[in-house]
């Protein structure tokens, strides 16, 4: 089947292009904002050629794997109208504008949702969490890129003593690896902006004074200023990425509450003017220190968890890793890789924290290890064998969403099991230079020097889920009830 008719069949299957507000693509999953998701005939998504799982969540996930998701998504977002990446122009408009045309599907649902609502008393901080992940996912490709590159130039640099520092075609792809950083503060706010129903260009207006590296003529920076309250000097860059995020939502906030009284002949003017002035004043007295405070708590409790706990810390963070990722909830974590990726950071640009989360499908692989192993349904061993390589290479959705999570047992202890990994990973001292892989393609990420201690730590987290599996994780009647041959 074509990457084109999986889009159609795709697009048919989620109630038609009437009922999809949004397509956004991350590194395995393409997501579709629906106005209705009750539309959507799940059982005929997980049918078609291709998709390898589907999530419900704030936005429908088709599960299509790395690359995949790409020549689907854009087929796809051709058919639908809406760039990918980009919400529907009429979500973006008031509450007013939209109101009648949904009116009619918010109240069919209304009655099902409250009552599922409350039940899941998480539920608005999933759906927070999934709208700031929704800020991040676009910006991948570029953090993945910029993240290897600065980790390459940085080798190079260190082996031939900076020797290609005069070439230009060297320094034209350096220039990359350091301007995505560098601006990833305004991209940061303007994805934000738009998450937030706001305008894009204004966030990103606003995420000029998160920037950490001066610009020529930038006039706060440029004068000894005092900052009131404090009285403190002016400080290029305070909060960063946290309180570029923030300000891209308050001035998508403040937009909106402006737009609701100012006349319409006024509007086009004075509306991002005043949201301008008003948010960036209240971001640089208010927002920058909040983000700064965030941010330092952040590293602390990396430090601690990494640091003060060692291997423990590393056997608490690798071992609860599948169970966000199992609701779609993982991405939340992107805003603190980027920061540890940042080179401008504390660390480096040496993330920390990934290496210990990958172990976690080393603990499914195990896993499936063990059920195929022990099993004797000739149906379930052939599922487990297909889903197997592709977990090996770092895409779990497959193993996880059609294996080990219906079976309750074993996808807890693929869980314990990838603990004991992230207990190597964390003794190891492993850290790698950019984000967007695990698996044995974590290897192309690693810090140099690294790849053989990342590779034992990642059998251990096999064995882990092996053992733990064979041992405690296998029910062959429950097998047999969710497989019949």
């Amino acid at each position: 089947m074509s990457n084109e008719d999986i889009a159609k069949q795709i697009l048919e299957n989620v109630g038609g292009l009437e009922n999809v507000t949004s397509n956004v693509t991350c590194m395995t999953r393409l997501r579709i904002g629906l106005r209705d998701q009750d539309k959507a005939d799940l059982d005929a998504i997980k049918r078609i050629d291709g998709v390898l799982a589907v999530v419900k969540a704030d936005t429908l996930q088709v599960v299509l794997g790395p690359g995949k998701v790409n020549q689907v998504a854009e087929p796809f977002a051709e058919l639908t109208g809406k760039p990918l990446g980009a919400a529907d122009e009429d979500a973006q408009t008031s509450a007013s504008d939209t109101k009648a045309a949904d009116l009619a599907a918010v109240k069919e649902q209304a009655s099902e949702n409250k009552a599922k609502n409350k039940a899941k008393h998480d539920k608005p901080l999933q759906r927070g969490l999934q709208h700031i992940a929704n800020v991040f996912i676009p910006l991948l490709p570029g953090i993945i890129a910029a993240g290897l590159i600065n980790g390459l130039t940085n080798v190079i640099d260190y082996q031939t003593g900076s020797a290609l520092a005069n070439d230009w075609w060297y320094m034209s792809i350096k220039t990359i690896g350091w301007g995505l950083f560098a601006f990833l503060p305004i991209f940061v706010a303007m994805n934000a902006a738009r998450e937030f129903k706001g305008s894009a260009i204004l966030g990103g207006i606003g995420g000029i004074f998160c920037l950490g590296t001066a610009m020529p003529g930038f006039p706060l920076a440029s004068l000894s200023i005092s900052m009131p309250i404090t009285n403190k000097p002016y400080s290029m860059g305070v909060g960063g990425l946290l309180t570029a995020l923030f300000l891209g939502m308050f001035i998508a906030w403040t937009e909106r509450m402006v737009r609701k009284w100012m006349p319409s002949v006024l509007d086009t003017f004075f509306t991002p003017l005043l949201t301008l002035i008003f948010c960036c004043l209240i971001a640089v007295v208010f927002l920058q220190p909040i983000g700064s405070w965030l941010t330092n708590a952040i590293y602390l409790v990396m430090d601690f968890l990494y640091d003060k706990l060692s291997w423990v810390g590393g056997y608490i963070l690798s071992s609860t890793f599948l169970g966000l990722v199992s609701v779609g909830l993982h991405q939340a974590l992107t805003p603190i890789h980027v920061m540890l990726n940042d080179p401008t950071g504390p660390t480096k640009g040496i993330n920390y924290l990934l290496p210990i989360l990958m172990m976690a499908g080393g603990g499914q692989v195990g896993s499936g290890l063990a059920l195929f192993f022990r099993s004797k349904n000739q149906r379930f061993k052939k599922m487990v064998m297909s889903s197997i390589p592709v977990a090996i290479l770092g895409v779990g959705e497959p193993l996880m969403y059609a294996v080990t999570l219906p079976l309750g047992r074993s996808f807890l202890m693929a869980c314990v099991g990838a603990g004991f990994g992230g207990v190597a990973a964390s003794l190891f001292h492993l850290g790698t230079v950019s984000q967007g892989v695990s698996g044995l393609f974590g290897l192309l990420i690693m810090q140099p020097g690294q790849q053989l201690a990342y590779l034992i730590s990642l059998l251990i987290a096999y064995a882990g889920g092996f053992v733990c599996t064979w041992f405690f994780g296998f029910d062959e009647n429950r097998i047999d009830e969710l497989f019949p041959e």
